[in-house]
């Protein structure tokens, strides 16, 4: 039985990442002031007073990407959308309302989606006031919230499972196999995910470091459940550059310690590589 999915949709820095990993209870998202850093759907299963649901973290709605991939992001978001029995629509309580949250509204009202307002970065009761601007958006009341201080944060938890409650939200089936797609940049991880899922689950593109979280995808099999993680392409440390590089390195080496099974894929057109030969070992060393 599949589980009721919530898909969290806004503009960019409004606190998308930090809110999944907030209501999963882990670092999950990968969290960066940079615009954009979200790109395919991560998403996380949550329970609640035993009721459970798929979280989903999309990218920013309207994000200029810098390596051209605006396109495929965005094809996500919607795809994210056309799972999602309800939206959590994120806005900057700081910034105020702006176009792009308009446009956003449009969309969600466009698809006859079900949504919730959240209105982040509400660190004190002094900001309450403001969310009052939001509700010309259509959808309520916002539910001011804190991330960043945890205020809130069952508020929201408790309205999120009220408006699911006329689904079925039993606990998932356990996963038999968690299967980790690990490897250089481009040497193919996220085609072979989304070919054994059998959609485009995750963004593929000959732009190198695309994948940048490591992304669990459940699946279907003869029945039984099974999680492929897809994972930002490794490359030589000297040769790394930002946070961003950084932390998605780090989630893929936590990625190989948590699966099942490692699946190490090289590119039969390149030589093996001194990092091929250091991923290798790291492996066998887990």
């Amino acid at each position: 039985m599949s589980l009721p999915v919530v898909a969290i949709i806004g503009r960019p820095n409004v606190g998308k990442s930090s809110l999944l990993n907030a209501l999963a209870g882990e670092m999950i998202s990968i969290v960066e002031p940079t615009a954009g850093v979200t790109r395919d759907r991560v998403s996380a299963i949550v329970e609640h007073n035993e009721r459970f649901f798929e979280l989903i973290d999309t990218g920013g709605y309207g994000i200029v990407d810098s390596d051209a991939l605006s396109e495929h992001i965005e094809n996500q978001i919607h795809q994210g959308m056309a799972t999602a029995d309800l939206v959590l629509f994120v806005v900057d309580i700081r910034e105020g309302l702006m176009p792009l949250d308009v446009k956003i509204a449009e969309l969600l009202r466009k698809n006859n989606l079900s949504a919730i307002c959240v209105a982040n970065k509400a660190d004190s009761a002094r900001y309450f006031p403001d969310a009052g601007e939001f509700i010309k958006l259509g959808f309520g009341e916002p539910i001011c919230i804190s991330v960043t201080n945890n205020l809130n944060k069952m508020v929201l938890v408790e309205r999120i499972i009220s408006a699911l409650e006329h689904l079925p939200a039993e606990a998932p089936q356990k996963a038999v196999m968690k299967l980790a797609i690990v490897g250089k940049r481009n040497a193919g991880k996220s085609t072979f995910i989304n070919a054994i899922v059998g959609q485009e689950r995750v963004i593929v593109s000959e732009v190198p470091g695309t994948t940048r979280d490591a992304v669990d995808v459940r699946f279907e099999k003869d029945g039984r459940q099974f999680v492929a993680i897809d994972t930002a392409g490794i490359r030589k440390k000297s040769k790394m550059s930002g946070n961003i590089e950084f932390y998605s390195y780090t989630r893929a080496t936590r990625s190989i310690k948590r699966a099942d099974v490692v699946l190490f894929l090289i590119d039969a057109t390149l030589k093996v590589s001194q990092v091929d030969k250091k991923l290798a070992n790291f492996i066998v060393e887990q």
